[in-house]
């Protein structure tokens, strides 16, 4: 059986747009004669469409579209995600073939977890399809059907299944290609099946799909894999049917279905045969290595802002550049995935900006390639300090003066945005966004936070790695050896008012993404002190957060969509 594991970049809501591209996709499976072409999870809506599937008319909308993709499928049996309503409505993989819909599988198990909630939309399957194809059975499977150990995947292996095919719109954070490979290794193993998972690519809002789609042995070895973070057509072909002799031999699974007794009934399905044999050399895909954590890194951060900014309309960027690591590491990665003459870098120096960090800005742009412009703020400032002082007056100056510098730079970088139509990117990091230590509607301004799901000393790591990457100082060196400061006052440094980041970043992950308490903490070893004054920020700037703009989700568990957690809260622990 020759094998085409579709890997695409859907974008919500473009049926047409999506099914042309599935069609295209489909054309040259086959050219390439592949009998089972497979595209992701509801790659017809594009995943995940979250509230556009309370619509009536989306769904038909998404059905017709179905429509007219089986209308395409002749010569080959394809399987392809998309809603389906049938008295209710079900994430399905509809299966094509000979010009019309063959059979509808439903997913049956449906994550409500950090980033998922299926259970407000869909309801579960409970129904199991074999497909037919030649002497091979094939079992369809939907993302987390096959991330449970058990059913439907045993039930579908105990009926015959020799291949399981998984269409799945899986997120990254660093390091769930590798995991998730190693879930498909021990699937394979306990259901003596050969595996083929096909995953989307893309970035949708703060999610990114990595794609990484692969084909598995019934032992559990990869025999491809596509490449992360950009589209591909994965064609290998496969002997499903030597699981057989294999299967004759092991007893564990004539144990399980004597444990199972009855298994639950299956519809067979038959959608071809394989095309007749000729001499091209068999396709072996080729087995695409995994990148390491900080290019993973790289990659997603790029991808994610390509995507965001492309996928709503947008052409250009901007971004404030300081002289500081965060705006300087922003505008390389913006200058990679867009090109560096789409992203505009302004500097805004204060009469406290130094003269070194005024001169990093420009030497980041020039080094960049991108076009530079500095708009001094004094004078704006000035004129709100004048505006305010009857106000004011009797009051010492304190974080107001601050934060009204943060805020005329917000006003004048949006005004940027809405004159020439550039989509300003936010600066600021994850460790400032978990503490607060970051201005509502000054620094906090934009259309997308590239560097939310950052921690401040993977920033660090961030600048050296491109340097490194790129041969030459794309980061001037003296940008990377500064102490951190907001220049907002003078002789001002962050650990002034925050503890070292690298002791402040562990406590952080710690309690922000494995939520372990005060206690715990304290009890496990991190500096109490820094403990206490971590959790107390916080906790109080969840109301911050809530304001931010989405950005790129890197980690188990972001702010946004991942940690829900009540503004109004008088839990401290």
């Amino acid at each position: 059986m020759r094998l085409a594991l579709a890997q695409i970049n859907p974008i919500v809501g473009d049926l047409e747009g999506n099914r042309a591209l599935i069609l295209e996709r489909l054309a040259e499976a086959k050219d390439h004669a592949a009998d089972l072409v497979v595209f992701p999870e509801l790659a017809v809506t594009g995943y995940p469409p979250e509230d556009l599937l309370l619509r009536p008319g989306f769904i038909r909308a998404a059905e017709e579209s179905v429509e007219k993709i089986a209308r395409e499928a002749r010569g080959a049996t394809v399987l392809v995600g998309a809603p389906h309503f049938d008295r209710d409505l079900y994430n399905a993989c509809y299966v094509c073939s000979a010009g019309e819909i063959k059979a509808v599988y439903r997913k049956r198990f449906l994550p409500n977890y950090g980033v998922f909630d299926e259970d407000r939309y869909f309801a579960p399957g409970r129904d199991l399809v074999l497909l037919e194809h030649g002497k091979t059975l094939v079992g369809p499977t939907i993302c987390e059907d096959m991330w449970q150990p058990g059913p439907p995947a045993t039930d579908l292996a105990l009926a015959g299944a020799e291949l399981l095919v998984n269409i799945s719109a899986s997120p990254f954070y660093v390091g769930r290609p590798d995991e998730r490979e190693e879930m498909f290794v021990t699937r394979a193993r306990d259901n003596s099946c050969f595996v083929a998972f096909c995953n989307t690519v893309g970035g949708q809002d703060e999610l990114i799909f990595d794609g990484h789609s692969c084909v598995l042995d019934d032992e559990g070895t990869v025999l491809a894999r596509a490449p992360g973070f950009e589209e591909d057509l994965l064609v290998v072909d496969i002997e499903p049917q030597e699981v057989i002799g294999r299967r004759l031999s092991d007893v564990r699974r004539r144990a399980l279905a004597r444990e199972r007794e009855q298994l639950p009934p299956v519809d067979i399905i038959h959608v071809g045969s394989p095309g007749p044999s000729s001499n091209e050399s068999k396709a072996v895909g080729e087995v695409v290595p995994f990148v390491h954590e900080i290019e993973q890194m790289r990659r997603a951060l790029e991808l994610g802002l390509r995507d965001y900014v492309g996928k709503n309309g947008f052409e250009e960027v901007i971004v404030g550049v300081s002289g500081g690591i965060d705006s300087a590491v922003t505008a390389a990665l913006a200058a990679e995935a867009l090109g560096p003459e789409h992203v505009h870098c302004v500097s805004m120096p204060s009469r406290y900006s130094s003269e070194a960090t005024r001169g990093d800005a420009r030497r980041v742009a020039e080094s960049l390639g991108c076009p530079f412009t500095e708009i001094p703020i004094g004078t704006i400032v000035d004129a709100f300090d004048e505006a305010l002082r009857e106000v004011f007056a009797g009051t010492e100056s304190d974080l107001t003066e601050e934060n009204i510098q943060a805020r005329a730079r917000g006003v004048l970088l949006m005004a940027l945005s809405n004159k020439f139509g550039w989509m300003l990117v936010a600066t600021g990091n994850k460790s400032e966004l978990s503490v607060g230590y970051a201005t509502l509607y000054g620094d906090m301004a934009g259309g997308f936070a590239l560097l939310k799901d950052v921690y401040k000393t993977d920033v660090f790591r961030l600048a050296i790695f491109l340097n490194e990457r790129q041969g030459r100082e794309l980061i001037p060196q003296s940008i990377i050896d500064r102490a951190p400061s907001a220049e907002l006052r003078d002789d001002q440094l962050d650990e002034d008012s925050l503890p070292p980041y690298p002791k402040l970043d562990e406590v952080l992950e710690q309690y922000v993404e494995h939520d372990r308490t005060l206690e715990e903490l304290s009890r496990d070893g991190f500096d109490h002190d820094v403990v206490e004054r971590a959790v107390a920020m916080v906790d109080r700037a969840e109301y911050k957060r809530r304001q931010a703009p989405p950005g790129v989700k890197l980690r188990p568990k972001a702010f946004g969509r991942d940690r829900r957690t009540p503004i109004t809260n008088r839990w401290r622990g």
